[in-house]
């Protein structure tokens, strides 16, 4: 597993808890208050309403579940082909294990709180939380993260939250039409809470700035950002103006990802360095974004 996945232990039951918490909060939350998640699961749900209310069949489980695995199967071919064999695993297990959960979790008939705008702010809150931790180590929940990459990579001006946003758009004006304006409102809701928790997990998509200050040359801290890192760094000598000797300073702009790993590997190789840095800052122009 660790060989497919190239996750650690740690990593790994980051993923697995996330999901697990991600399912909870449709089988606790979304279900019972007849609401819809956005991206593939909500349309797995509006799929489901559709059949359910054309057929009048009855059914003793979530056919969304089934529903949602099956859309992602041709995704999983063009995650393989378009994306890579690593981003393939991760996104394999991730929807395998998510079908799992959301089978075994049993499905709560009545809302666990009585107040609905109190019930979609925790389980907004519960699906941002566990989604966040699943893709803070690279998992994917498959979807509309596999089209928006492979639409991010082809177009420029194509981001994958951009594409997410035009495809909840679609997702809950079918909402609308369907469960009425009340359940389509309440729907985005949800997903506004979910989307602010989550983007404070997601790590690889802040930018942050870092000053390494050093006396020695800093031709390893640059080779091991360049190679490692796939970054290119500015850097200029300088006079220290407590001993007017000289010393280097290498400028960089990395994911808040990047910046933990590579923290972690100044303080291994004990360089005689050290650092400022500013987190969640604007970056405009050719800086390329690594989902």
């Amino acid at each position: 597993m660790k060989k497919y996945l190239r996750w650690n232990y740690t990593e790994l039951l980051y993923a697995i808890f996330g999901l697990f918490l991600y399912c909870c909060s449709i089988k606790m939350f979304i279900i019972p208050n007849n609401l819809y998640n956005g991206g593939v699961m909500g349309l797995s749900q509006l799929l489901r309403t559709l059949i359910l209310s054309t057929t009048n069949i009855k059914m003793s489980f979530d056919i969304a579940t089934p529903i949602y695995y099956l859309i992602n199967l041709p995704l999983f071919y063009l995650a393989y082909k378009k994306i890579g064999k690593s981003f393939f695993y991760r996104t394999l297990f991730c929807v395998t294990l998510s079908t799992i959960f959301l089978f075994l979790i049993p499905e709560i008939k009545n809302p666990l709180i009585d107040n609905l705008l109190t019930n979609i702010l925790l389980g907004g809150v519960l699906c941002g939380f566990g989604c966040g931790l699943a893709i803070s180590v690279g998992a994917s929940t498959g979807g509309v993260d596999i089209i928006g990459m492979i639409l991010t990579n082809k177009y420029r001006k194509i981001t994958v939250g951009g594409f997410g946003i035009a495809f909840n758009v679609v997702i809950y004006s079918v909402c609308g039409i369907l469960g009425g304006i009340e359940t389509m409102i309440y729907s985005v809701l949800y997903s506004v809470f979910e989307s602010i928790i989550l983007d404070k997990l997601h790590i690889r998509n802040i930018c942050s700035t870092m000053m390494i200050f050093s006396k020695k040359h800093p031709r390893a801290i640059i080779d091991y950002i360049k190679n490692t890192l796939d970054r290119d760094v500015t850097y200029w000598e300088a006079i220290g103006g407590y001993d007017d000797t000289k010393s280097y300073i290498t400028y960089v702009v990395l994911s808040k990802y990047e910046k933990n790993v590579l923290e972690l590997e100044l303080k291994h190789e004990k360089f005689d360095a050290f650092i400022v840095e500013s987190n969640g800052v604007s970056v405009l122009g050719n800086f390329k974004k690594k989902l």
